[in-house]
């Protein structure tokens, strides 16, 4: 088993930012890829980017390239995103999450954390 902590949500004006962090612990070494999703009311859970744990290699949402980067620290067994130029329809719970295989699709990822929510005010 793997949890993830996430910390960071919080409240910012549009065009602010937030450094979103994830903590993972317990069978960290089945890792393969991280990834961050967010979820709108009324909305499905849609991926915002991902970063396979070995290459480092990243991908990214088209709504977030530019704005958003994804990284991670291998001592720490952690994943950061850093959000620039937020914006109001960015409004959302994030949740981190871990997959054993690189893949960019929700249903591969086997383990969640708790979420944190995201709330950009216009």
């Amino acid at each position: 088993q793997v949890q993830l902590v996430e910390s960071g949500g919080g409240l910012v004006q549009a065009g602010g930012s937030l450094r979103l962090s994830c903590a993972a612990s317990g069978r960290t070494f089945s890792i393969a890829a991280m990834g961050w999703f967010r979820q709108a009311p009324g909305k499905e859970r849609e991926l915002v980017a991902v970063i396979s744990w070995s290459a480092g290699i990243r991908y990214y949402a088209d709504s977030v390239k530019g704005r958003f980067t994804i990284s991670r620290d291998d001592a720490k067994n952690s994943v950061y995103l850093q959000m620039n130029s937020l914006k109001p329809e960015e409004t959302a719970v994030y949740y981190c999450a871990a997959a054993r295989v690189v893949t960019r699709a929700a249903g591969g990822y086997d383990y969640w954390g708790q979420g944190t929510q995201v709330t950009v005010s216009s």
